[in-house]
């Protein structure tokens, strides 16, 4: 069997992600689809590894690790069929830089949300010049992948035969038909943000800030969930979201420091509680 190329592509694009794609034979691959058509079946996940928890037993771990690039989180599992990764998580001090090699996959919630996630094959630390060099790669593609995008959403009818036209590639227009079917026509300009967020996260300033020592906040207190929860609710008056400067700003209203709204808004995220419907607006489930 030929090993599946390793994707490099942000967060924010994966975390998009509600499709999984396989023929259905016992050892065929499956495939994450995103938005922007990549159909990823492995992928290359570089960021600061910010937090570890144990999901599973002393004798029987089962690794969560959430990796943060430039538009969202990675959230990496790892348990008895990733040995390797997770003898190597556990040996992780966070916050550090990490590099990780693994295979896409979605989780359907009792709810019917698909959450995209990584199960790691590798996972290494390394230092931040690697760290950027793979930003500076996901730019690369995302930038291929928005051009495409862009092209196909000008044909009235976008098929495989009239997007290898375009200048696609038989795989990539073969991913793009199946995202305009699945995805239909998405808001590119999300991810021309997430590209522009990607490129500014290059420049010096960005680079020096990513790199001094990060204190783990403390774990939101129920207390501060609820008010979260509630502020969002309120804020949420037309059914997009609540804008986050927004929450920001009735959060500082009520007391609560940005530190701890970004701790709580986190623990929401990783519990399925809340979402991101489009960049910069939270909304809850």
């Amino acid at each position: 069997m030929i090993r599946e190329v390793a994707w490099r592509l942000f967060a924010g694009e994966y975390n998009d992600s509600r499709k999984e794609l396989s023929d259905g034979g016992d050892r065929s691959p499956s495939y994450v689809l995103t938005p922007l058509g990549a159909k990823v079946n492995r992928l290359l996940v570089s960021g600061v590894l910010t937090d570890i928890e144990n999901l599973g037993t002393e004798t029987e771990p089962h690794f969560r690790a959430r990796v943060s690039d430039p538009t969202g989180i990675f959230h990496v599992y790892a348990g008895q069929y990733q040995p390797l990764a997770a003898a190597a998580i556990a040996k992780i001090a966070p916050p550090a830089f990490v590099m990780v090699v693994g295979k896409a996959r979605t989780y359907t919630t009792e709810q019917g949300n698909v959450y995209a996630n990584v199960r790691p094959e590798r996972i290494r630390v390394v230092n931040a010049a690697i760290r950027d060099y793979w930003v500076l790669e996901c730019c690369r593609f995302l930038r291929k992948r928005l051009d495409l995008a862009r092209a196909a959403h000008g044909l009235e009818a976008p098929t495989r035969e009239s997007l290898q036209k375009l200048g696609c590639s038989p795989a990539a227009a073969e991913g793009l038909e199946a995202a305009l079917q699945e995805y239909g026509k998405v808001d590119l300009s999300r991810y021309t943000a997430m590209l522009v967020e990607g490129l500014r996260y290059l420049l010096p300033e960005h680079r020096e800030r990513a790199e001094r020592p990060v204190e783990e906040p403390a774990a939101p207190t129920a207390e501060a969930e609820e008010k979260v929860l509630g502020i969002l609710t309120a804020l949420d008056t037309d059914g997009k979201g609540a804008a986050w400067d927004a929450l920001l700003a009735a959060m500082a209203k009520a007391g609560m420091e940005a530190s701890d709204l970004e701790a709580t808004i986190d623990v929401l995220l990783d519990r399925g509680a809340i979402y991101e419907p489009v960049l910069g607006r939270i909304k809850r489930i």
